[in-house]
């Protein structure tokens, strides 16, 4: 087995760019009026004081039939807010479809947004934004920001719901009514009664009886009670009966009242429902986490157990009567279970593990946790799964190097790694609980210990990414169609969110990698343009990877609905503005969804502007900075680099910032003989890549390696570009880095522009000094 990888070269720039900043064309938005909404509706949740907060509307894109929008929440008071749920109205008909950071459920025409894990604290004086694609062309109303006025103004307290109307006499053409009495501050003058949409009738008591009714026909009543102001308040559950057939036949029961949480824990939520109604008496409920069975039970109460922390799960009630008939299931509640990547600053902080550290690196899954690592990330993503050339289909089970040549057009074909991935045994020394494997157990490897490493960090959230700079070359393929499309992500989610391993070395099989993956992340070294040497590419590539993406979101939010969690979908995306423009449609327009709007976020490439790799075919004759957060007026090179002009590139496209993760290198790039040109190498003529830190990776070392390694190197920032470098002397070597110094320049400035966090390629270069850094820049 080698020692080190071609694939550790994953995302350089092979080149300049090949088009300019400006090429990207900016979605031109139409002026969006921002609305305050205040006005209660007959769906809104009861009342309170939302005084130190706004929310509000903005639609920034109408196509028509459709239009993109956005909701921001501001903190107007004096203290931090620490969590938030807005609610709204639409028409009937309009709709809620795609929407980004916020977790919006719908009930009939009500919805509700409740912030993510990264974006529920919000400073004083600062906000945050959510959005939505939805259809129709309907304005919100009745909007409450954690129950109160979304404009923040305060406001004479209208009532509470009153409580689900019950049956207390059905016939064929007539149903009555009663329900518990709604309350207020002011006094309750009566109560609407709506049959559906439509009011009944007005009475000042909590009963009424609707006549004039259809024999055997259901009805769905529910009240909204008004105080002496006034004033209405939020309506009654709903709840649905029917009359009398005649005909003595049995009716099914009721749906039960959408269930509401009373306790919510790491691993567990406790529900409970109002009860639902029937002629011959209710005899238990079925609770469907998903739509999933998960329990029984004759009173109106469960509690849910064994749960996976930060996770969303989605719960409906089904009443069973004494004659064993079901009814309709009641409304959805989707909660969030607390711990897990509930993050306090709400940062990603997203690494890299690679398959193959554990080799000449020495670098396992226990070392994550040894490093302290483990302990500050919230996503790992495990570096690489590759695509079958034949078969067009997510890859593993095979045990295949890659070729040695990085220009080999074939080095990554059927290769893989099943060995580091499920196959070895790792002892007890190292194993991240201390417990070795055993020969007969159906997962070992890298796999089992991140299962290990998930139960000690039950937040942890690992992905698998796909690709990378030598898989990618059949992503073409997998892309160009929707069969081929469908087939590939079928695959991939059967292998590795559903756990079902091949078999090999006696391990693997049905459900062996079960619970491990909690989504992916799509690494394609270019769609559209060229990557490593053989790679598939077509003019259809920039469509074809939206589309790809679009299926795998479906896929997994379709396994969302059965199992109640929520699947992840991140990307490997480039800072090259024409590879943008060639394989990325970042901007939503003309209610086309963009790439961006199936994902939770993208790892954007923020390294690698400028090296020389082991067989000196990329910029071997210069110095140059890998990592600068703002571009160099000393920088000789035609086109400049930098972190700053390639955030930019996708923040005016349109993309939220909360979406953009930006990349730091754990790891240096260096040049041999390099003059020193009055400028301690920088920029300066050289004459190839320096002595890697293993004999195929020459122009590469990990930052603890580089560190120890390279004798006499003194350390230099530049305070322009905001870049690190080392240099040994006049004809020495030359690396360009990142350390605790940039890392804490690059987070300070990645929060004043609001973006999501940082990601990490990759994780064995650095022991603990540069994650520590980044922990202390994203408090």
């Amino acid at each position: 087995m080698s020692t080190g990888d071609a694939r550790s070269t994953r995302c350089r720039l092979p080149g300049p760019w090949s088009a300019a900043l400006a090429a990207l064309t900016a979605l031109l938005l139409p002026a969006a009026a921002l609305v305050g909404l205040a006005t209660p509706s007959p769906a809104a949740p009861a009342a309170a004081s939302a005084a130190s907060a706004t929310a509000t509307f903005a639609k920034t894109s109408d196509w028509g039939t459709g239009f993109q929008a956005e909701w921001t929440v501001r903190n107007t008071g004096t203290t931090p807010i620490s969590a938030w749920t807005v609610e709204w109205d639409f028409p009937a008909t309009t709709t809620v479809g795609a929407y980004w950071d916020a977790l919006i459920t719908s009930s009939g025409s009500h919805h509700t947004a409740k912030n993510r894990e990264y974006n529920g604290t919000i400073a004083p004086g600062a906000s945050v934004s959510f959005g939505f694609v939805a259809s129709g062309n309907g304005d919100p109303a009745g909007c409450r920001l954690d129950g109160g006025p979304c404009d923040g103004s305060p406001a004479d307290t209208p009532p509470s719901a009153p409580g689900q109307p019950a049956s207390t006499g059905v016939t064929e053409d007539s149903i009555a009514l009663s329900w518990a009495a709604a309350t207020d501050d002011q006094g309750i003058k009566n109560y609407d009664v709506y049959r559906g949409e439509t009011v009944v009738g007005t009475v000042s008591t909590p009963s009424f009886t609707d006549t004039g009714l259809t024999a055997d026909t259901e009805y769905t009543y529910k009240v909204v009670a008004r105080d002496t102001q006034g004033q209405t308040g939020p309506a009654s559950p709903a709840v649905t009966l029917r009359t009398a057939s005649g005909g003595g036949t049995d009716r099914p029961p009721s749906a039960p009242g959408t269930p509401q949480t009373t306790a919510v824990g790491d691993t567990s939520v406790a529900l409970k429902w109002t009860a639902a109604t029937d002629d011959k008496g209710i005899k238990n409920y079925d609770i469907f986490r998903g739509t999933v069975k998960a329990a029984t039970v004759a009173k109106l109460a469960w509690t849910d157990t064994g749960l996976t922390p930060g996770t969303d799960y989605t719960y409906t009630v089904v009443a069973r009567d004494t004659a064993d008939q079901t009814g309709k299931a009641s409304g959805p509640l989707t909660v969030r279970t607390t711990g897990g990547g509930e993050q306090p600053t709400g940062y990603a902080k997203v690494g890299y593990f690679v398959q193959w550290g554990i080799y000449g690196r020495g670098y396992t899954v226990k070392s994550l946790e040894n490093t302290g690592a483990a302990a500050r990330l919230t996503h790992i993503n495990y570096s690489f799964s590759n695509i079958d050339p034949t078969n067009l289909t997510c890859l593993n089970g095979v045990t295949k190097a890659t070729s040695p040549n990085p220009q080999d057009p074939n080095q990554g074909d059927g290769a893989g790694d099943s060995w580091a991935d499920y196959e070895k045994g790792f002892s007890a020394g190292e194993s991240v609980d201390g417990v070795g494997d055993t020969w007969n157990q159906p997962l070992a490897g890298n796999f089992n210990q991140l299962k290990k490493l998930k139960a000690k960090h039950p937040g942890l959230k690992v992905n698998m990414s796909i690709g990378g700079w030598t898989y990618s070359k059949y992503f073409s393929d997998v892309a160009k169609t929707d069969a081929s499309r469908q087939k590939f992500v079928k695959s991939c989610v059967d292998m590795y969110i559903k756990g079902n391993l091949p078999s090999a070395g006696g391990r693997g099989g049905p459900g062996a990698a079960a619970g491990i993956f909690d989504g992916f992340d799509l690494d394609w070294e270019w769609p559209g343009s060229e990557g490593h040497a053989g790679n598939h590419i077509s003019k259809d590539d920039k469509a074809n990877n939206t589309l790809l993406f679009a299926e795998f979101r479906r896929q997994l939010d379709a396994l969302s609905s059965t199992t109640g969690r929520k699947y992840l979908l991140t990307a490997f995306t480039p800072a090259d503005p024409g590879k943008i423009e060639a394989g990325w449609d970042i901007t939503t327009k003309d209610g086309t969804p963009s790439v961006f709007d199936y994902m939770d976020f993208a790892n954007v490439q923020g390294y690698d502007f400028h090296g020389s790799g082991s067989d000196n075919s990329w910029e071997p004759n210069r110095t140059g900075h890998q990592g600068n957060l703002y571009t160099d007026a000393q920088d000789p090179y035609p086109t400049k680099f930098s972190v700053e002009s390639t955030v930019r590139a996708y923040l005016d496209a349109g993309v939220d910032p909360r979406k953009v993760v930006l990349g730091l290198a754990f790891y240096g790039r260096g040049w041999q003989q390099v003059a020193d040109g009055g400028a301690r190498g920088e920029w300066q003529k050289a004459n190839g890549a320096a002595p890697g830190q293993f004999p195929e990776e020459s122009g590469t070392r990990g930052y603890d390696n580089l560190l120890a390694a390279v004798p006499n190197l003194t350390v230099h920032h530049d305070e322009e570009s905001v870049a690190t470098y080392g240099y040994t002397g006049e004809n020495g070597q030359w690396w360009t880095f990142d350390d605790a110094w940039s890392i804490g320049k690059k987070t300070a400035w990645l929060k004043s522009r609001k973006l999501g966090g940082v990601m990490i390629w990759e994780m064995s270069g650095d022991s603990g000094t540069l994650m520590t850094a980044v922990e202390n820049g994203l408090r």
